[in-house]
């Protein structure tokens, strides 16, 4: 592996401004992401390696509140070594640790650890890098292995790998490899975690550049990483999947009912409604873990098309056992994220259908409430009418009793006039003196209650 300084790996700088002028006065203000969105090209830079070399490789699972527990276990390290320890936000430090090369870098889920060592071990894997660590410095890390390998870079002899070497390395298990790099190299594994907790990956060195054979162990630890965080969806796949078949046959006997009829929609309804609250809970609980499953997927498959694999005689190549092993595993989590949104649709139109006929039995319901009202208050308006005759009819009476009162004074006082007779006379004029006054009163009240329209037209 190639020297580099015992510091944190800075990122890219935009280049200075020429002499004589400055950014400022050349250019429009940056945009306030234009320094992160130019160094992120250039974040995580693959490690040049020599030949031969030790790598091995960790990854972590950590919890984001232990983000902060990981960086002091980093900076514990560092200062174990007397070197620069990195910053507490950097999400990529590379350093010298003695004879031992490490590479931190946090990803979006998981952190991983690379420590890499010149030389060859007196037999496969039996020195790694990690023994040069303090003692249970690598378990005081927060957080759940995901994957830990051991992998060697080696010159190639005068032939190919052949059965017995690979044998020599991986314990006569089934092997899986090709030729990588357009012929350049050759790589080799077995997704076997031995009992000493990590796999074994040979990568034989025919001609790789040192940054070539860096890219390429790279892509071998994130091929793996990757396949790992995307099978974290595979446990949910069979609990899901009885919760979607138990959420079918009950969606199917909702259905029925609401085909058939004859039973209370508002409690279909209810019961739709719980069980759509279900289903969603289960989409809300599961929607990430399917999604990255999916990104994750297409992750794998592009750094194995950057491998540019070539298949040797009678082994099979990384692309074709993860197309065989790994493909199946992620199209069950993506088929079951699949059913689990399609059953949410399914119980979202039955929902929205029978709240419709819901919707319709409440408006025929109110329809036939407001026709009883109209007959009610027609009979009322009847009712009224019948009262407001009697009303005319005491009104004549009344007045012609005062007015006979005021005709039997007038003769008292010795006017000659008939009380009986002026008040027969009076009586008619004073029915339609009342029945006028009801009318006007009716028309005014028309008038307030009509619509603006209406009294426009007027």
């Amino acid at each position: 592996m190639t020297d580099h300084p015992g510091s944190p790996v800075e990122s890219p700088r935009i280049a200075p401004p020429i002499e004589g002028g400055s950014p400022a006065s050349l250019l429009p203000p940056d945009h306030p992401d234009r320094s992160f969105l130019a160094q992120e090209v250039h974040a995580r830079p693959p490690e040049a390696l020599d030949t031969p070399s030790r790598i091995t490789y960790v990854a972590v699972l950590v919890p984001r509140d232990d983000r902060d527990r990981e960086w002091q276990r980093v900076v514990a390290l560092c200062d174990h070594f007397d070197v620069q320890p990195p910053l507490r936000d950097a999400s990529h430090f590379t350093t010298r640790l003695g004879v031992v090369r490490l590479k931190w870098e946090r990803h979006s889920e998981f952190s991983s650890f690379t420590f890499v060592a010149a030389g060859l071990s007196p037999s496969p894997f039996s020195d790694p890098p990690i023994s040069c660590l303090p003692p249970g410095w690598l378990a005081s890390i927060p957080g759940r292995t995901l994957l830990a390998a051991h992998a060697k870079v080696v010159p190639m002899g005068a032939q190919e790998p052949d059965a017995q070497s690979l044998a020599m390395h991986f314990d006569d298990q089934i092997v899986v490899g090709a030729e990588i790099g357009g012929g350049a190299g050759f790589a080799f594994t077995d997704f076997r975690v031995r009992a000493d907790g990590f796999e074994r990956l040979l990568v034989v060195d025919r001609s790789f550049t040192p940054r070539q054979c860096g890219r390429m162990v790279q892509r071998l630890f994130e091929i793996e990483a990757y396949r790992m965080m995307a099978l974290l969806a595979l446990p949910l796949v069979r609990p899901v999947s009885a919760e979607i078949v138990a959420d079918e046959q009950a969606l199917t006997g909702l259905t029925a009912a609401l085909a058939t009829g004859g039973a209370d929609d508002e409690a279909l309804l209810q019961r739709l409604t719980r069980l759509a609250a279900e289903v969603q809970g289960t989409v809300t609980r599961t929607q990430f873990r399917f999604s990255a499953c999916r990104a994750y997927h297409e992750l794998v498959t592009a750094r194995i098309a950057e491998l540019r694999e070539r298949r040797l005689p009678g082994i099979q190549p990384i692309e074709e056992f993860m197309s065989r092993r790994f493909s199946p595993a992620v199209a069950s989590c993506l088929s079951t994220a699949q059913r689990l949104r399609e059953l949410s649709e399914r119980i979202g139109q039955a929902s929205a259908l029978l709240s419709t006929r819901v919707d319709i039995v409440h408006e025929q319901q109110n329809q036939r409430l407001l026709e009883s009202m109209n007959i009610r208050a027609e009979r009322q308006f009847r009712l009224q009418q019948a009262v407001e005759s009697l009303s005319v009819a005491a009104i004549v009476y009344y007045v012609a009793g005062l007015i006979g009162y005021l005709a039997k004074a007038l003769k008292s006082a010795g006017i000659g006039i008939n009380p009986e007779l002026t008040v027969g006379i009076a009586i008619p004029f004073i029915a339609l003196a009342c029945l006028w006054a009801l009318r006007r009163a009716h028309r005014r009240l028309a008038r307030l209650g009509a619509p603006p329209v209406a009294a426009s037209r007027r």
